[in-house]
């Protein structure tokens, strides 16, 4: 029971103690002199003797006719000794009278009873009834609802004759006596109404009336079949009062007491009852009364909160009834809302809104706004508080929503979408506008109204009113408010409330239409004075008047309006002009609010964005466009600027220069203006703003579009060309970015044709990074014309270049070469040289073949064919011959020691022309054999030269140039040799192959490689890495042995590299700050693609080098295992050294190892990209995720192509790769879950492939055949392949699953093949059988018998090997003694695995454990095994065996083999390890399976040591005890038999053994009792008491009676209030006699008696806690249940049994060893607590002292707890409490 702060101010007094303990004293004396006085008469003895023979006859009554002969013959036995004024074996005879009156028998017993009844009260006289009241009272008071009209009046009549004139006595039973009369008054018309009006009214005389009342209004709160006979009576008898008159003359001081009387009748479920009290509520308790006046808060709260809970019944009748109530009598015609205004307004408001705020658990959260709803059906009191809690109440609603999921608040969103919907516009929006332009006119820190108008606007529907007519009033006047606020204070625009109303802002204009925005909203209905703001007005003036606002900030007279407008377009693009100038002013001078500056200024320019595109008509502006614009520009040279606000800016400026309905325009054919944003939006395109790339170059292109002057052309230009600029490369880079990005309808080379020949001539600088930066750029762009060759080679063929052969010495080798005699204008020749190199680089194919075909002399330019003439002595040549010729002298040439100052740098660049002009012409294939091999003599000289000369700008250049003519080169080699080598022997072919790779090796200069690898590996040559890649990649299929040792070093350095950049470009997506410092990021999806493609490329050469040695090296395992073969005795003894695979298998894998390490880290890092760059658009845009979105899916298709290619070479070791790392990298497998998935779906092309291939690689790892193939990823284990093929199962469909049964079941049966043996693949197979099994009998596929026969066969076998594996091992100290191992490492999961390396190891490596010789197994393996049967075998098992034999074969051989001996020898026999907990429970929900755990179970719960166990087994065993005694009545039926077992007639039996035992059969009944559902035994509830009653006849030992203590608390419980009608008498009556008997003589300290004593306590105090209506009638017996719990009379004295208890124990010693403490319940965070045992801690007690608090305090907190809980009962608490009586965990 809750222990409730007291009511009132006044606690019970102490001041009666010692009266009370005397009076008790005196009573027990009394009644000890009145039965010595009878003692020793000798005819006193007699009448005794005969009452007891006549009781003893009533255990022979079994019909209703043996009733009333016993009752004849008990009333004749009383007749006869009239003479004695005392009733012998009262207890007894008052037990079987209370019998008799059961409702069940005939009205003829029933008469025969009341007439026993009445000769006892007779012969009692008024002095014995007051002595003896509880013993007759406890039949007769519960009788009357009950009784038959004919017998009614004879009840009345005693109540009249006997009880009545006890007067005062009656105090204590005054709401019993109440309770016992009121269903008398259900029917107004009934006989007994008048009478049992008239018993009430004298009732009511016999104590004060106030406490009369006081026991009514208990009686309405603890009963609620009483409430509604008590409002009958109260209508007639509750005095009408005026509002000031007081009523607690006639109710009594506590008007909490009548308003929770009131409250509960009001929440009453009967209709009839909520009218009732309503009615009353009008006549005697009106909302202005002084009683309402007068209560607490939170006691007027109540009231409130019930009354209008009344609506939601939708009762017309109901409503009507409360609306008067609210509104008062009708006296007011002048003002009729005063009353409610000044009465029921305030009270209304608080109570709904505290509700709403803090819900109460026992309502849904959206009570208090469906009430709200109802009440504004009643304008006159919906209007009034719309007006003031329509704020708060879209408050309380987004806070509830905060905490809500989408599911969870479903009820709560449609009700908060009906009161939106209810509601006007004005109505919600003027108290919400007042808050907000308080928030915008305060210090802008609160921004409460704001986000809520947001909530609104995101989560409700609005209508076309709505939207037309409020939202374009709203935005204006907003706007209007920012402005006069930013002008009166600019630097409020940086404010968290400017902020959120810009955001406001452009969320409503989202909803608001054209036609809203064009004139200001019209005034309906018609007022005068709104009509003339709207006229005049500016936009915030008007909708302060439009919504009728009063309390608002005036607009200072410095701030006027920039124009007397006032169509919104108009305010509004004012507003926004002047608010954006504000904002890029105040940019100026950064500060701390630099990025809310940023932030209010761009969503300022958003919302002028949105303005625009809305408008379709000519508007006039109050603006000056230049002035404007240059305010805005300015803001670029600040560095607070950043490139949200640049875009924001240019996209505005675009916008309006393009718009012609703006007046005046904004003309922005300026060149000062187009300037600055030119270059500020080409500095966004520089190599480090990557992320802004797309969104910079969609701009420019924008402005581009905006005018016709060639500003944007010229700006770029300038830029490039001008000597001003401070970094060249970056302008160029800038503009390769603005080529490469823009879209072809924009027509680049048109539009930007001065920059492109610009890029042209930067070929002529002499800074080779410039160079690479115009290369770069010329890539994009494809010109190509065979034209232009014509003037280009007669320039370089001018007769002014002289040249000589020379001989050049370098590190001691001779170079032939050439020198330059005299200078030339060699910047002329670089200069057409790159021109000509930018033509022959995009013209493709085409130019070569053009170029090769063409003659000379077929040119038009007869002074090149005559320079041809004179250089070559032969005009016949190609063009491509010249070019040709022409570029290898320019290659050769130097100048001569003397020009070498002044030649050499222009020299230098007219080389590098040269060779990349021969490399692309080369790479063409278009010059013959003789023409190759001169040429690839003449770069090789050239390339040593330049490496031992320091000249490392061209060697990237000749790289290319090499790669191309050499590999021309060894085609020819290659063709040689195969011509030279006989073709009739065949013995010879390796011999020549071996000739042709010396001859490669000869030619090739070992210093390449090193110099390969250093390029690659070196992070500063990233710009130029793409020469060194494609270098490598095109020579190492030429020159393979030689570079075979740099393939490893490559692949890692280029993994390496990957990862790198992987990781840039992830910190980039995960920057989340737009409007904080602008990003610095480098990596593009370029270099990505560039490295997967050499990874690729490197990983197959890898591989194809690897093929030819493992074809190499199989030819000589086949010879050498031939030869061991055919050797003896040497032969054998070399077969048992090789082990498994041999000599040779030993050499192939080492053969394998590099090429297929290299394809190992290449799948490593290409699946790292594939799962890690998967592109999730963001909810919130930024300019970044444009150029992330492409980085990412450009590169993940290049990924996906490698794997491909990877994959159809190698598709095995690819697969295995994918599956090895998917186990490895944890990070991934979280953040992608479905990468690997669904990569393995891509390469193979059905889910039967991938299954063929998981089974493959599983057969290959756990073969022991001799011969089996090693695997080429020794890391990877069959458990990876199992656990990646179990979650591949996992996603898919049922008809795949039908596709992959087939493989799999083969893999199975391989595993299965002897039952006798367990592999640790077994239980990982069941695991994936168990996921595909699921699938498949989903389908169709169940119906082939095929399928069927497999699923159980297979399936069952695996079950059994991993069930009597488990079985096997549990002798070896396995999972069943687990709780050793958590105790040792500290850990609740199983133990480590390395705690048994050994062991694990040879599981992982496929051996085999023999059932007959198990071996120690792993406990996490085996603890894995159990938790799997419990949680996904057992519950499909019906499913896929589909048999009941096979089920119940699997469900024995679990239960032997686990359940078994995990119960086996336990000293709790509950404690049992979980899983097996959850393996019986599943079980159990197998009906066929009954049989196999029945006998397990039932042994469990006749164990004596069962009930040691603690309460959490006791619980996690009852759903299991619940299931096996509902199935099966047999074992019920045992059980009961068990408890009324006759005590041995054994006289050498040990009797309290046997008493214990006995006990234990009572406990084990409660507990199946406690274990089942409610009401679940009612058919076994009559065998069930007469087995309790018989032991209260027959057992007097205290261990045995407090058990059935226990079980009636049970049944209490369990059982439904009416069920236990016919029990109560005993049950009243053991308690009456052990309470009697303490009252006479307390039990000594220690005595075995104080358990029992214990016992009774715990089961009135739960009485006490459910107040039910059959007990209320009798708890007066044993506590005072009226207000005299709490307020005392002054002479009172105890009457009740507990309250005497109390003076009695309180009287005792005090021990300080003895402390017991009561419960006190906490309610944290709950609105009305709930009831709960006050002894529910309490297990023992040693002294009747230390039940004294309970006795002292079981009244006040039993009263405390009706008032304050309203009938709410903590099951839970008493459930708890029984649990932990019933097992005391020693």
């Amino acid at each position: 029971m809750f222990n409730a702060p007291l009511v009132s101010g006044v606690e019970g007094s102490g001041t009666t103690a010692k009266k009370g303990s005397a009076w008790v004293a005196a009573k027990a004396s009394e009644r000890s002199i009145v039965q010595q006085a009878y003692a020793s008469d000798p005819k006193f003895k007699k009448y005794v003797q005969q009452v007891e023979k006549c009781l003893n006859s009533f255990d022979d009554v079994h019909e209703w006719a043996d009733c009333i002969a016993f009752l004849k013959q008990l009333l004749k036995t009383f007749q006869t000794y009239m003479q004695f004024k005392e009733i012998p074996k009262k207890l007894i005879v008052a037990k079987r009278l209370s019998q008799c009156l059961n409702p069940a028998l005939p009205t003829g017993v029933h008469q025969r009873a009341l007439e026993v009844y009445i000769h006892i009260l007779s012969v009692l006289g008024q002095e014995g009834l007051k002595r003896d009241l509880p013993l007759w009272s406890s039949g007769l008071f519960p009788f009357f609802e009950y009784s038959a009209t004919s017998v009614k009046p004879t009840l009345l009549n005693i109540y009249d004759t006997h009880y009545l004139p006890l007067q005062g006595a009656l105090r204590p039973i005054m709401k019993s006596f109440i309770l016992a009369l009121l269903p008398g008054l259900e029917e107004e018309t009934g006989e007994f109404f008048d009478k049992v009006i008239a018993l009430l009214d004298k009732l009511s005389t016999s104590a004060s009336l106030s406490f009369f009342f006081q026991n009514i209004w208990l009686v309405m709160l603890t009963t609620p079949s009483s409430r509604g006979t008590s409002l009958n009576y109260l209508s007639r008898r509750l005095p009408r009062l005026t509002p000031e008159e007081d009523i607690t003359e006639i109710v009594g001081k506590d008007i909490g007491l009548m308003i929770r009387a009131f409250s509960a009748a009001l929440e009453d479920e009967n209709l009839l009852v909520r009218r009732g009290a309503l009615d009353l509520l009008l006549l005697a308790i009106r909302v202005d009364s002084l009683a309402i006046r007068k209560a607490q808060a939170e006691d007027r709260a109540i009231i409130m909160r019930a009354a209008v809970g009344v609506v939601l019944r939708r009762d017309i009748s109901l409503n009507r009834r409360l609306y008067s109530w609210l509104l008062g009598p009708e006296e007011r015609p002048e003002n009729p809302l005063g009353f409610y205004k000044e009465h029921a307004l305030g009270l209304l408001h608080s109570t709904l809104k505290k509700e709403m705020f803090d819900p109460s658990g026992e309502y849904a959260e959206s009570r208090p706004f469906k009430i709200f709803i109802s009440l504004l059906d009643k304008w006159e009191i919906g209007g009034p508080l719309a007006d003031i809690l329509v704020y708060d109440a879209f408050k309380a609603i987004k806070s509830l929503m905060a905490v809500h999921t989408q599911d969870s608040g479903e009820d709560l969103i449609m009700t908060a979408s009906t009161l939106y919907e209810a509601l006007e516009p004005e109505i919600l929006w003027k108290p919400l506008l007042t808050t907000i332009f308080k928030e915008i006119s305060g210090d802008g820190a609160q921004t409460g109204a704001l986000d809520l108008a947001l909530f609104i606007l995101e989560t409700f529907t609005h209508d076309e009113e709505i939207q037309a007519n409020h939202f374009p009033t709203i935005i204006a006047g907003l706007l209007d408010l920012l402005d006069i606020r930013l002008h009166a204070q600019p630097s409020l625009s940086a404010t968290p409330a400017t902020l959120r109303c810009l955001v406001l802002l452009e969320e409503m204009l989202k909803y608001t239409p054209h036609l809203g925005l064009v004139e200001r909203t019209g005034i309906n209905p018609p007022n005068t004075q709104k009509e003339a703001s709207r006229s005049s007005d500016r936009p915030y003036l008007f909708a302060c008047n439009f919504y009728e606002i009063e309390d608002f900030q005036p607009v200072p007279d410095t701030v006027q309006p920039a124009s007397d407008s006032i169509i919104p377009f108009t305010t509004s693009f004012n507003n926004s002009f002047s608010l954006s100038t504000h904002c890029a002013r105040l940019l100026a001078s950064p500060g701390p609010a630099a990025g809310a500056i940023r932030e209010a200024l761009s969503r300022t320019l958003t919302l002028c964005e949105r303005l625009l595109s809305r408008l379709n008509t000519s508007i006039d502006v109050t603006w000056n466009p230049a002035e404007w614009v240059n305010t805005l520009l300015r803001s670029f040279e600040y560095e607070t600027s950043t490139f949200t606000t640049v875009d924001r800016v240019v996209t505005v400026i675009a916008a309006l220069g393009r718009s012609d309905l703006i007046q005046p325009p904004l003309h922005i054919n300026d060149r000062v203006s187009m300037r600055k944003m030119v270059t500020k939006l080409l500095h966004y395109l520089n190599a480090d703003a990557v992320a802004y790339h797309a969104r910079a170059v969609h701009l420019i292109c924008s402005l581009e579009t905006s005018t016709t002057e060639k500003h944007v052309e010229s700006v770029i230009a300038q830029t490039m060309a001008s000597p001003e600029s401070r970094n060249v490369a970056e302008a160029y880079e800038a503009f390769g970015v603005l080529w490469r990005l823009s879209e072809d309808t924009m027509v680049p080379g048109h539009r930007f044709r001065v920059p492109m020949m610009i890029v042209l001539d930067t070929l002529k600088s002499n800074d080779p990074s410039l160079y690479r930066i115009g290369e770069t750029w010329m890539r994009c762009s494809l010109k190509s014309y065979l034209r232009i060759l014509d003037p280009i080679l007669y320039d370089l063929l001018d007769p002014a270049i002289k040249r000589t052969p020379h001989t050049f010495k370098v590190q001691k080798r001779e170079l032939s070469g050439f020198l330059y005699e005299r200078p030339f204008d060699q910047r002329l020749i670089n200069h057409l040289l790159e021109v000509l190199l930018s033509v022959v680089s995009f013209a493709g194919q085409g130019f070569t073949k053009a170029a090769a075909t063409s003659s000379i002399k077929r040119s038009h330019h007869a002074l090149l064919v005559q320079r041809v003439e004179a250089c070559f002595q032969d005009a016949n040549r190609s063009y491509l011959d010249v070019l040709v010729e022409i570029l290898l002298r320019f290659i050769q040439s130097e100048p001569t020691p003397r020009l070498y100052p002044t030649m050499k740098p222009v020299n230098l660049l007219i080389q590098s022309a040269s060779v990349q002009l021969l490399q692309l012409i080369v790479a063409r294939g278009e010059i013959d054999q003789v023409s190759i091999g001169s040429m690839e003599a003449i770069v090789i000289r050239k390339l040593y030269y330049c490496l031992h000369t320091g000249n490392l700008d061209i060697q990237n250049k000749l790289l290319h140039l090499l790669h191309s003519i050499v590999s021309l080169s060894i085609s020819s080699l290659e063709a040689n040799s195969r011509q030279a080598a006989p073709k009739d022997n065949s013995a010879d072919v390796a011999t020549a192959s071996q000739d042709k790779e010396d001859g490669i090796r000869y030619t090739l200069n070992p210093l390449f490689v090193q110099t390969l690898i250093d390029g690659i590996s070196v992070r500063s040559n990233r710009p130029v890495m793409q020469h060194w890649l494609d270098f490598v990649l095109g020579a190492i299929p030429q020159f393979q042995p030689a570079l075979q040792p740099a393939i490893v070093p490559l692949n890692d350095c280029i993994c390496r590299q990957l990862s790198s950049i992987l990781g840039e470009v992830v910190n980039v997506s995960r920057h989340s700050k737009d409007y904080g410092e602008d990003l610095v990021a480098s990596a593009t999806e370029q270099d990505l693609v560039m490295l997967i493609n050499a990874l690729e490329r490197l990983v197959l050469l890898g591989l194809a080098y690897t093929s030819e040695a493992e074809a190499t090296d199989d030819d000589a395992s086949i010879q050498e295992k031939v030869g061991n073969e055919s050797s003896g005795l040497l032969g054998y003894v070399s077969t048992v050294f090789s082990g498994d695979g041999g000599a040779a298998l030993n050499e192939q894998s080492t053969a394998r190892v590099p090429g297929y390490r290299s394809l190992d880290d290449g799948v490593r890092v290409l699946y790292m990209i594939w799962g890690t760059l998967i592109w999730k658009p963001p909810s919130i845009w930024s300019p970044k995720e444009e150029s992330l979105s492409l980085i990412y899916s450009r590169t993940r298709a290049r990924c996906k192509r490698a794997l491909e290619h990877l994959f159809r070479v190698q598709p095995l070791e690819v697969f295995e790769s994918i599956i090895d790392w998917w186990s490895k990298d944890t990070l991934l497998q979280e953040s992608s879950p479905d990468a690997a998935f669904e990569l393995v779906d891509i390469l193979l092309s059905t889910a039967q492939n991938a299954t063929h291939m998981l089974c493959e690689s599983i057969s290959i790892r756990i073969s022991t055949s001799t011969s089996r193939k090693v695997p080429s990823n020794s890391s990877l284990t069959d458990a990876v392949l199992f656990k990646f093929m179990e979650q591949y199962f996992q996603r898919l469909e049922g008809p795949l699953a039908i596709q992959v049964w087939g493989r799999f079941i083969s893999l199975v049966k391989d595993l299965v093949t002897n039952p006798k043996e367990f592999k640790t693949q077994n239980f990982s197979a069941l695991r994936c059988m168990n996921v595909l099994s699921d699938k498949v009998t989903q389908t169709t596929a169940m119906e082939d018998k095929r399928i069927r026969k497999e699923l159980q066969d297979n399936y069952g076998k695996l079950l059994d090997s991993c069930v009597m594996f488990v079985g096997r091992s549990s002798d070896q100290g396995s999972w069943i003694r687990r709780t050793t191992a958590i105790a040792t490492n500290g850990r609740d999961s199983p133990a480590p695995r390395a705690d048994s390396k050994n062991t694990d190891d040879k599981l992982e490596d496929s051996t085999t454990l023999s059932i007959d010789t198990p071996r120690p197994a792993s406990a996490e393996l085996l603890f894995l095994i159990t938790s799997f049967i419990a949680k996904s075998v057992l519950p499909s098992l019906r499913r896929f065996l589909s048999e009941n034999d096979k089920v119940i074969a699997n469900c024995n051989n679990i239960v032997y083999y686990i359940v078994n001996p995990a119960m086996r020898g336990k000293t709790r026999p509950m404690d049992v390890e979980p899983t097996v907990v959850s393996i019986i429970t599943e079980m159990t929900k197998i009906p066929a399976a009954l049989k196999s755990w029945r006998t397990a179970v039932i042994d469990l719960i006749n164990d004596n040591r069962v009930f040691n166990c603690d309460p959490e087994d006791g619980k996690r065993w009852s759903p299991i005890a619940k299931v096996l005694y509902h199935s099966d009545k047999t074992a019920f039926t045992e059980l009961l038999g068990k408890v009324g077992a006759a005590p041995s007639a054994n006289i050498f039996t040990n009797k309290e053994y046997e008493m214990l035992l006995r006990s234990l059969n009572i406990r084990r009944l409660s507990y199946v009792l406690f274990a089942g559902e409610k009401n679940a035994f009612l058919t076994q509830l009559p065998t069930i008491q007469e087995k309790l009653v018989d032991v209260f006849r027959n057992v007097t030992s205290p261990v045995v009676l407090s058990e059935v203590f226990l079980c009636i608390r049970i049944l209490l419980c369990r059982l439904s209030r009416h069920n236990l009608t016919s029990f109560w008498p005993v049950v009243l009556t053991e308690l009456y006699q052990i309470f009697e008997q303490v009252i006479g003589t307390l039990p000594a300290d220690g005595s075995p008696d104080l358990q029992l004593v214990l016992a009774a306590c715990k089961c009135l105090d739960l009485l006490l806690v459910l107040q039910t209506e059959e007990f209320q009638v009798h708890q007066w017996i044993f506590i005072t249940d009226t207000v005299d719990a709490i307020y005392r009379p002054e002479d009172w004295v105890p009457e009740a049994m507990l309250d005497q208890l109390a003076e009695i124990a309180s009287s005792l010693p005090i021990d300080s060893k003895t402390s017991v403490l009561l419960q006190q319940p906490s309610n944290v965070g709950q609105q009305r607590p709930m009831r709960r045992p006050l002894l529910a801690p309490i297990r023992q007690i040693d002294s009747m002292r230390d039940l004294v608090p309970f006795f002292s305090n079981v009244s006040i907190a039993s009263y405390e707890s009706v008032y304050a809980s309203g009938g709410n009962i903590d099951w839970d608490a008493i459930e708890k409490g029984i649990m932990e009586d019933m097992f005391d965990g020693r």
